[in-house]
């Protein structure tokens, strides 16, 4: 890859993190699905339009997109090798031909100019180690009145699985989970932050809404807990335990997912996220 400047966050994606995210892509798309139709509906792809999906992991929300412009073209952007292995095979098995993969990054990747007429992103641009500098490259990508769309998480209060992993506290060493304005998960959960951010990329129109979704962690609350403890985070907390604390927190957790259990025993949890939209003006400055 050329023009890497969020290193640390291509080291991790092209590591045990972006292989595990390979193997679960059904089962992360099936924690994060609900957010699609309101993504793709605020991006008003249609008919023609050529669209940038931002940290497309495993691209369904690329495959999506291409589908809802039959006579358009979708290019998903992720730092992740093996995400876009699983993307391109995916596209490939489905049939979807105007759809491509590339990997890079988004904050320094040589974009042609005004070359798309929506980006969008889900809960793939909280990490850029100089947030105002990337969508300020994404803004000079999109042409003139063309739109950005993307979901990010709400504050960590807010989500359910937050409270899972907050649960734990005492059996394993479960600190904070980010500070809006840092890079990470929660890295634009404050509103006048991601506005202040996309106004000095040069970004007008700005909306934040809030969207809800409750997503599916797993087929009964133990099948749950496994998923949510073997995510690099959960792997990172159970490495810090001696094997009787990790057998606890696994009992623990358990049964804190119990109560999320529906009538068919999957255990859904919400998810709140910033729905946010920008377009980029007329006249933005090719040196912004």
């Amino acid at each position: 890859m050329r023009d890497i400047v969020n290193t640390e966050q291509a080291q991790a994606w092209n590591g045990p993190e972006g292989s595990h995210w390979a193997r679960n892509q059904d089962r992360w798309n099936a924690v994060n699905e609900g957010f699609n139709e309101p993504l793709l509906e605020a991006a008003g792809i249609t008919g023609s339009h050529r669209t940038l999906d931002l940290g497309c992991g495993s691209g369904q929300t690329t495959r999506l997109a291409a589908l809802q412009a039959p006579h358009g073209h979708a290019l998903g952007l992720d730092l992740s090798g093996p995400m876009l292995a699983e993307a391109r095979a995916r596209a490939e098995r489905e049939g979807i031909a105007n759809v491509s993969f590339t990997q890079g990054d988004a904050q320094a990747y040589a974009f042609e100019a005004e070359a798309f007429d929506a980006a969008i992103s889900r809960y793939g641009v909280m990490f850029f180690a100089d947030p105002a500098a990337a969508f300020g490259n994404v803004a000079r990508a999109l042409r003139p009145g063309g739109r950005l769309a993307f979901a990010c998480p709400a504050d960590a209060a807010r989500n359910e699985w937050v409270a899972a992993v907050a649960s734990l506290r005492g059996l394993l060493p479960v600190g904070d989970f980010g500070q809006p304005g840092l890079p990470g998960m929660f890295s634009l959960a404050d509103p006048d932050h991601v506005r202040d951010v996309l106004t000095r990329a040069g970004l007008t129109d700005i909306t934040i809404d809030q969207v809800q979704a409750y997503g599916a962690w797993g087929h009964g609350a133990e099948d749950a807990a496994e998923f949510l403890l073997g995510t690099g985070p959960g792997r990172h907390l159970l490495e810090q335990a001696d094997e009787s604390a990790q057998d606890r927190a696994r009992r623990a957790l358990t049964d804190h997912l119990r109560g999320h259990e529906t009538a068919d025993g999957t255990v859904r949890l919400r998810s709140v996220a910033w729905l946010v939209t920008a377009g980029r003006p007329a006249d933005l400055l090719d040196g912004r």
